[in-house]
């Protein structure tokens, strides 16, 4: 069964869509008919921008860590659009490899700066747009979120943080802004292959299939859906 969707007329903001899963979701989006904006610190026509196509979507630089960037972002948004519906915090990353008492505290800042306060700080500012539209956003949270282990305890924790915000953002919005997200495992993506070359990638999720479950999420077909947290990691 295809199942096809229709956004045009909407505005949607993507962060990190220079990243294997923004590049997925911001494709995914334009078929779609929505008018994509992306944010990324990292600029178009660069190795690590996987965007195929820079021109789809109307692209803002920006360090989404940094509450500046972030309202001038946001502000230039909505100034070219006049509005702004779904908001897809994409941008994150992973980091692990050692026990709590050997990881560098520059490490803490880096992760909980890229997977939570990028999500805060653009939900932040997003909402009172999402308001008068009655937008929805969907953050990037992780399987491993769910519990402790090993090795990549501060990306856990960063990980459960957007999941704890998301649920929060659902409580304060009620019938305004519906706000989930989603649970990845391992995303099939270049980096994550270059770091485990020995494993099945047959096991691992195609990052369009992401994609389609945050297209769902934005649509019309979820209304009665906010605050949860939706596994998308297949058999990862």
């Amino acid at each position: 069964m295809s199942v096809e969707f229709n956004f045009d007329g909407k505005v949607a903001l993507i962060t990190g869509v220079g990243g294997a899963l923004g590049s997925a979701v911001a494709n995914a989006f334009v078929e779609a008919g929505t008018t994509v904006c992306g944010g990324d610190i990292i600029e178009p026509n660069t190795e690590d921008f996987l965007l195929s196509d820079p021109e789809s979507v109307d692209f803002y630089q920006a360090d989404f860590s940094d509450e500046d960037d972030v309202v001038d972002t946001i502000d230039a948004v909505v100034d070219e659009y006049g509005q702004l519906d779904y908001l897809l915090n994409i941008a994150g990353t992973w980091r692990g490899g050692t026990p709590i008492h050997e990881t560098d505290a520059d490490t803490f800042d880096f992760l909980f700066d890229v997977n939570l306060k990028t999500m805060f700080l653009a939900s932040k500012h997003a909402i009172p747009h999402l308001r008068a539209s009655e937008g929805a956003i969907v953050s990037v949270s992780a399987r491993s979120s769910l519990e402790g282990g090993e090795g990549d305890g501060i990306y856990r924790a960063s990980k459960a943080g957007v999941r704890l915000l998301t649920e929060t953002i659902a409580a304060e919005n009620p019938a305004s802004v519906r706000a989930n997200a989603v649970m990845p495992s391992v995303i099939d993506t270049p980096m994550n292959r270059e770091m485990m070359p020995n494993a099945d990638f047959e096991t691992w999720v195609d990052p369009k299939d992401i994609a389609d479950v945050l297209l769902f999420l934005c649509s019309d077909a979820t209304t009665v859906t906010s605050g949860a947290a939706v596994p998308v990691y297949g058999e990862a």
